[in-house]
């Protein structure tokens, strides 16, 4: 049994915490040591389990921790890992038992992502890094879903379809086949892409167009990065 904590104790933390129990249900796998988060006080129980500090308590942490990172917006999990320098820490792949792969020689799926109970993926298939796939996902063959993106519940996404990093797609939303998400972009749920999106746009609708653009600007002197809207 390996240890485990979940990175954010809201409401997704505790559905994690859900699925992580089911996986041990079927294997056991995980010992849960309870949870981290930046914004509550260290000792407070959440469903029977502690949170266990800030981020600089899990960078002192002294023996071998898998972390669940519990975060749905993917520019905020993306600054979280960012944070995040102790080695003695990794990043699981954690897959509901329920969860069906049509073709498990052909999908890959890479580190610290978490599927959830009733996703369905075909068929040559890619999945990076840190990618959330909510409940009853389905993701049809050829699609490559890249670092942080994020999907709500039933999320449906059609073949060979190319979505960006840090995308974030609101429940219901579908995409249809051969399209392309840039990255940043936000689909509102229940929008249904029909053409491709620019990146770091906001889109809603059936079918979805854009209510708000930006561009992003590198401060190269200051050293920062910001957005701008487009014009």
């Amino acid at each position: 049994m390996k240890d485990i904590a979940i990175f954010g104790v809201g409401g997704f933390g505790r559905e994690v915490l859900a699925l992580i129990k089911d996986i041990n249900k079927v294997t056991p796998t995980w010992n849960i040591v309870g949870f981290f988060d930046d914004g509550y006080e260290k000792g407070v129980m959440v469903n029977g389990y502690p949170n266990l500090g800030k981020t600089d308590d899990l960078n002192q942490w002294d023996k071998p921790l898998s972390l669940a990172i519990s975060i749905g917006s993917p520019v905020i999990k993306k600054k979280i890992l960012n944070k995040i320098y102790n080695p003695q820490i990794e990043y699981p792949t954690l897959i509901h038992p329920s969860v069906w792969i049509g073709e498990k020689e052909f999908v890959e799926i890479g580190k610290g992502c978490i599927i959830c109970a009733g996703v369905m993926i075909t068929t040559n298939v890619q999945i990076k890094d840190f990618v959330i796939l909510n409940l009853q996902c389905t993701v049809g063959h050829d699609t490559v879903i890249n670092e942080y993106a994020s999907f709500m519940p039933s999320v449906n996404i059609s073949g060979e379809v190319n979505i960006g990093e840090g995308v974030y797609v609101g429940t219901g939303a579908k995409i249809i086949n051969q399209q392309e998400i840039g990255e940043y972009t936000i689909v509102g749920a229940g929008a249904v892409v029909t053409k491709t999106l620019p990146e770091h746009c906001t889109v809603v609708g059936v079918p979805a167009k854009p209510i708000k653009c930006s561009i992003e600007i590198v401060d190269n002197q200051n050293n920062k990065t910001f957005l701008e809207k487009k014009k």
